[in-house]
């Protein structure tokens, strides 16, 4: 027999993960969530079409006796991915875009210049093109860049977000956010999730105000879609969705369906991924042509592992000995790990971040020529090792 009161016990990521954004499929009769490409929605009548038009132009959700009008407002496929991924974040909502940039995007725009706010602080390091969007002020909000421990120092009556990244973007830095949400007080706190995922780090538990991640990444899993998704609070997502209706930034609902997919398998991908790299971290310290290795524990005197991140993850980064030149090597030796950028899919990935995602980053505050980032894949870490091992015996004698 089954015990009523365990049945009403908080249920396990993994089982929200399988379940979570399926709860209409039973009365749709279907067992797989089906994908509604459709364009435009057929009117019941004008006045209430028109009514809920108005009700997501501005935010909020469509209208049950009006429908959902137009593909740029609302697509029920996109909003099944959403409630999935807000039930993982421990979020009343999740919005999804049609890419990291374009909700990076959304989130800037809807607390500053949309809100009449017009600053910004962000603390280094964060994902290049993130660094390079706040640096250029193209969205009509100038940001000062600082440290964890100054965003109270440089809070204005003007500044609208705080922006963090933790594990940081390239170096894997991280930073406290529950004490950059108590320096922050009443100004909202973007968290970029990306390298942690919700099966390691949920920030809006910690007081965040929004967790975003790059779903390109280890929510979609297998390098096949490019998204980005932002989970809050309702009354947060009705100014993300403003904006997102506003600037036709909504994602495509084939690449919804993927994530959706994706989100089943990613606690799965996360815990095997996350012991290939404590592996890998393991061997390149040992190894004489690598003078540092970035991962989320190394150095980490706080005890944020282990208490808010459950686990290192699966990326980390390597400071080379013989510098730009072993780089180089490197890069164009390996035979497993694909020399790209992005990361977090099944398969493993090498990258130089300051020739690359970190270019446009200014000098002060660009990563090392003699750094390279590596996302772990779901590979045999020996395997990986194996081809390190050979890369870097390359190296050697190419440098030396």
């Amino acid at each position: 027999m089954f015990d009523d009161d365990a049945a009403d016990r908080p249920l396990s990521p993994e089982t929200v993960a399988v379940h979570a954004g399926r709860a209409d499929l039973a009365a749709l009769g279907v067992h797989a969530a089906p994908i509604d490409l459709s364009s435009t929605n057929p009117l019941p009548d004008i006045l209430h079409g028109g009514d809920s038009y108005e009700s997501m132009a501005n935010g909020g959700h469509p209208l049950p006796d009006g429908g959902n009008v137009y593909a740029r407002l609302w697509n029920p496929t996109v909003a099944r991915f959403e409630e999935g991924l807000a039930e993982l974040e421990h979020a009343e909502a999740a919005v999804a875009f049609s890419s990291g940039m374009a909700a990076t995007t959304a989130a800037i725009l809807a607390h500053t210049t949309a809100a009449g706010k017009h600053h910004i602080v962000a603390v280094r390091p964060l994902y290049g093109g993130t660094d390079h969007l706040l640096d250029s002020a193209l969205l009509g909000a100038q940001t000062t860049f600082c440290t964890e421990d100054e965003v109270h120092a440089h809070l204005r009556p003007d500044t609208g977000l705080v922006v963090v990244e933790t594990p940081g973007n390239p170096t894997l830095d991280l930073v406290d956010i529950a004490a950059v949400v108590a320096q922050a007080g009443d100004v909202p706190v973007l968290v970029d999730n990306t390298f942690a995922t919700p099966m390691l780090q949920n920030p809006l538990d910690l007081g965040a105000t929004m967790s975003l991640h790059s779903a390109t990444k280890y929510i979609g899993g297998h390098g096949d879609v490019i998204a980005g998704v932002i989970a809050c609070s309702e009354e947060t997502a009705q100014a993300l969705r403003r904006v997102r209706a506003i600037t036709g930034a909504l994602l495509h609902p084939l690449g919804a369906y993927l994530l959706h997919r994706g989100l089943a398998t990613l606690p799965l991908r996360v815990e095997r991924q996350q012991r290939s790299a404590e592996r890998v971290v393991a061997w390149l310290g040992e190894h004489p042509g690598v003078s540092e290795v970035f991962y989320p524990g190394i150095g980490d005197t706080r005890g944020l592992v282990g208490t808010q991140m459950r686990g290192g993850g699966a990326m980390l980064a390597i400071r080379l000995r013989d510098g730009y030149a072993a780089a180089e090597a490197l890069t164009g030796s390996v035979r497993l790990f694909t020399h790209a950028v992005s990361l977090g899919g099944v398969d493993s990935l090498v990258q130089h971040p300051a020739a690359l995602t970190h270019r446009p980053v200014a000098a002060e505050a660009r990563p090392g020529a003699d750094i390279v980032r590596l996302s772990i894949g779901l590979e045999d870490p020996e395997d990986l090792i194996a081809d390190l091992s050979r890369a870097l015996a390359r190296v050697s004698a190419a440098v030396g």
